[in-house]
């Protein structure tokens, strides 16, 4: 799909409707998100084009590579199409809700060449992280990679319509792990529901709460808690090599933050635990964040969806190991 083609008027007319709402998930952002999102996908067409207006191969790959690096050692990472010599080559994707085909990218180097050889970060070779610019349709998958070109691509269905932030988490041979994103625009209206700032969901007939202080600049300590009917569950799987994980994205510009889990990891394949899962966080900013929490039971992965605020760093103390 060429997004870039089209954004310039559908990300005006979207950043002007979205009064942020999370969905199905039931989280919201405030009405900054999408005008942030228009702003950053303007920034990064920019990027794509380079000096001279080329798309982004070759030589304005390169282009873009150098410009991301250097943005990224100013920002939060996962803001940029490119960053650490790398770069997120233009999405493929349907153009409508329910239109059936397959999601699709691939990784560059700073030559413009395909990326081939990863390093596993959580049992897997790359993240994919698709959510709407106002928080809601998150999803978190794995694509399969056709060697032979490079590509990363997956079976894909829009549900809703909407401006929507796509995310690569990965750590190509011999690197340090880097987040990317692009945008993806699908035609169509939505209404937007407004929520607050929530520590407790419901997700297929089980309770989730949240717990725990962010505090801007300072390591925090998160607790996630899952019960059926009131009760405990101690029957959570390994998924994904721990017994849970936690995707923070900063509301605004959508930020995506590395969340990781505390405590030990899971003794093996049948392991089992809860009803709590620990994480460790660390937020740059005070302000709103958007979480999501993936957990296993029964083979089937459920996620569960809050916002919280983070403190100024100088009003309240980290927690202490």
């Amino acid at each position: 799909m060429n997004t870039a083609g089209r954004l310039g008027l559908y990300g005006a007319g979207l950043a002007a409707a979205f009064a942020v709402a999370f969905g199905a998930a039931g989280l919201v952002a405030p009405r900054e998100a999408a005008a942030e999102a228009a702003k950053h996908e303007q920034s990064t067409q920019q990027e794509e084009k380079g000096m001279n207006g080329h798309d982004a191969h070759g030589t304005a790959v390169q282009e873009a590579v150098d410009h991301g690096a250097h943005t990224a050692t100013e920002t939060t990472a996962g803001v940029s199409l490119a960053s650490d010599g790398y770069a997120l080559a233009p999405v493929s994707a349907p153009v409508a809700v329910g239109e059936q085909g397959r999601l699709s990218f691939r990784i560059l180097d700073g030559s413009g060449a395909a990326v081939t050889d990863y390093t596993p970060q959580h049992e897997k070779d790359l993240h994919l992280i698709v959510v709407r610019s106002d928080g809601a349709q998150f999803r978190h998958v794995h694509p399969t990679l056709d060697a032979s070109t490079g590509t990363w691509s997956i079976p894909w269905t829009w549900s809703a319509a909407g401006s929507y932030r796509v995310f690569a988490d990965f750590a190509a041979a011999g690197a340090d792990p880097v987040t990317l994103t692009r945008t993806v625009d699908v035609a169509g209206s939505f209404t937007p529901v407004v929520a607050e700032t929530s520590t407790r969901t419901s997700v297929d007939g089980l309770e989730v709460a949240i717990a725990g202080d962010l505090v801007a600049g300072s390591p925090s300590e998160l607790t996630v808690t899952v019960r059926r009917d009131g009760a405990p569950v101690t029957t959570l799987q390994p998924y994904l090599g721990a017994f849970g994980h936690l995707v923070a994205l900063r509301e605004g510009d959508l930020a995506y933050l590395h969340v990781h889990p505390e405590g030990a990891a899971p003794a093996g394949a049948e392991a089992t635990s809860g009803p709590d899962v620990r994480f460790g966080a660390h937020v740059p900013t005070a302000g709103r964040y958007l979480l999501y929490f993936d957990f296993q039971i029964d083979g089937s992965v459920h996620t569960a969806a809050f916002v919280l605020e983070a403190a100024d760093g100088a009003a309240k103390a980290p927690y202490q190991h």
